[in-house]
């Protein structure tokens, strides 16, 4: 099986002043405003860090859904946050390191078997695949 999924970003303007926008197939975002100063400044708008992020977080949540269930394991609640770090290095800015923190309720299940399949699903997430930052995880279980 092979799925494509598309998303687009348009762009006008110099790097500082310009405007641009980004949008999905689907239409969750439909030419959502971003640019210099929501990137780099902290003004509204979204940046290509934080989207990688929701898509990390996302993919991830659903990687561990999926092990979970092999592992005849439900979660009752799992809410993760992805922070993505840009950094400025020799020769520009790269994303360096993306940091998972989990908090996850799953009845039934002990420490050991929880750090083992979040650290299986961390591997296995196809976003986790595609990244050449070091992503590391923190996950808690609440009892």
């Amino acid at each position: 099986m092979k799925i494509n999924r598309t998303a687009s970003a348009a762009w006008s303007g110099g790097l500082r002043d310009g405007k641009g926008s980004i949008s999905t197939e689907s239409g969750a975002l439909s030419a959502y405003p971003y640019g210099f100063a929501s990137r780099f400044e902290g003004m509204k708008g979204t940046n290509p860090e934080e989207l990688l992020g929701a898509a990390h977080a996302g993919c991830f949540t659903m990687a561990l859904s999926l092990i979970l269930g092999e592992a005849k394991h439900t979660a009752e609640h799992m809410d993760t946050t992805a922070k993505v770090t840009l950094e400025q290095v020799e020769g520009g800015f790269a994303i360096t390191a993306v940091h998972l923190t989990l908090k996850a309720k799953i009845p039934g299940i002990d420490q050991a078997t929880f750090e083992e399949l979040t650290a299986k699903a961390k591997a296995g997430c196809p976003v986790s695949k595609v990244l050449k930052a070091n992503i590391t995880l923190d996950a808690t279980l609440d009892s």
